[in-house]
């Protein structure tokens, strides 16, 4: 199978580390031609930026060029180019995926604000108290549904929420969210054990 689609990548994006555990969950990682591209919010990247107007990663180009962006999008695109079962089609598996799914990139998302914000000359403190308070809760919710979690089929939604607690482990080792959600740490410990998750893990560089 030849490697047809172009990935604008990064070992450190926890939103492409979605899309790679999908490709390697599908088996579509042969398909795949990582482009090392960095995306800095105050740098826009012109390679970036010919295939995705926004400079932001993940960027997927199919092989008749048209571009795909976002995470969920590619990831979507993916599990029905590989014919997966990621994306549940109907009923409240499908609903409890795509929830765990906006919980896991929500809390991706104030995960990376939170980061920006405390590496300023000058953090606002009721913003960082404002992240901490909301990824306290999250974690809190989650450590409440972690046999939800434990009984549920492998998903797009199960697949995000480990990349953010993944993220949490990789830039706020000081959080120590596993002792604020042990049962969640538990379940965590068994889904990082994949081989996709333990071949996409974030590192510097």
């Amino acid at each position: 199978m030849s490697a047809s689609l172009k990935l604008h990548w990064s070992p450190k994006s926890p939103y492409v580390r979605k899309v790679m555990i999908c490709a390697h969950e599908l088996g579509l990682l042969p398909r795949l031609t990582l482009v090392r591209s960095v995306a800095a919010m105050l740098q826009p990247n012109p390679g970036i930026m010919a295939d995705n107007p926004l400079s932001k990663i993940p960027t997927l180009v199919r092989e008749d060029g048209m571009t795909l962006f976002d995470s969920l999008v590619i990831c979507e695109y993916l599990n029905e180019l590989g014919q997966g079962a990621l994306f549940p089609a109907t009923g409240d598996d499908k609903w409890r995926a795509l929830r765990w799914h906006a919980l896991g990139d929500g809390m991706l998302d104030a995960l990376i604000l939170w980061r920006n914000e405390r590496e300023r000359a000058q953090p606002l403190p009721a913003l960082i108290d404002a992240f901490d308070l909301k990824i306290r809760a999250c974690l809190t919710q989650l450590d409440d549904e972690a046999q939800d979690l434990s009984q549920a089929e492998f998903s797009i939604g199960t697949l995000t929420i480990g990349c953010a607690l993944g993220y949490a482990d990789y830039r706020f080792d000081a959080l120590g969210w596993r002792s604020l959600a042990p049962r969640l740490a538990a379940w965590f410990a068994t889904l990082e054990q994949r081989p996709s998750f333990q071949s996409t893990k974030p590192v510097d560089g």
